[in-house]
């Protein structure tokens, strides 16, 4: 079965954007982000939610278009509509754990989960995400949106890889402990 995969950009300090969702501080360039790039190649199907899929406007990212061109976009939400054309790889979805579970079971790949704290922390309270894929980078950013939101789950991870880079960043892989 296809695992969920959070493959996400974190600070030391545990946050995936700073204070106004600010992410000027992360490493952009080198060795791991090219890693991460070649990464993003595995995947067929990306989920993600409204907040993440939106913070990509700000990028040029137009409404309805697929943010990933090689992969199918699953965006859960019960507040995002659309009143462009969409693209026929990206599909709008309510927050359903059922569909959650539906688009896992029916990808070719394993799914990645991209960005979102809040819809990652829903999916870690729901023991939806099978593996995380951190890219730590050497920076604290004091405050901003949590790797989980406010999730409030506990759980242990076992760390089953790693790579560190010259430019600071590291890929961290954990699996869940059994």
């Amino acid at each position: 079965m296809p695992k969920i995969v959070y493959y996400v950009a974190t600070s030391l300090d545990g946050y995936i954007a700073g204070p106004n969702e600010d992410i000027s501080l992360f490493v952009y360039q080198g060795n791991g982000v090219e890693q991460y790039q070649k990464d993003l190649l595995d995947f067929s199907t990306v989920i993600m939610g409204r907040r993440t899929y939106e913070f990509g406007y700000q990028y040029g990212l137009k409404p309805g278009q697929p943010a990933y061109p090689h992969m199918e976009h699953h965006i859960f939400s019960d507040s995002l509509e659309f009143t462009e054309e969409v693209h026929p790889q990206v599909h709008l979805q309510t927050k359903s754990l059922d569909r959650v579970q539906e688009v896992r079971d029916q990808s070719p790949t394993d799914v990645y989960l991209c960005g979102g704290g809040v819809f990652a922390g829903w999916l870690l309270e729901n023991d939806l995400i099978d593996q995380l894929k951190v890219k730590l980078n050497p920076i604290i950013l004091g405050g901003g949106t949590r790797l989980f939101g406010n999730a409030k789950t506990k759980m242990k991870w076992e760390l089953v890889d790693h790579s560190s880079f010259e430019e600071g960043l590291q890929i961290l892989t954990y699996e869940k402990s059994q």
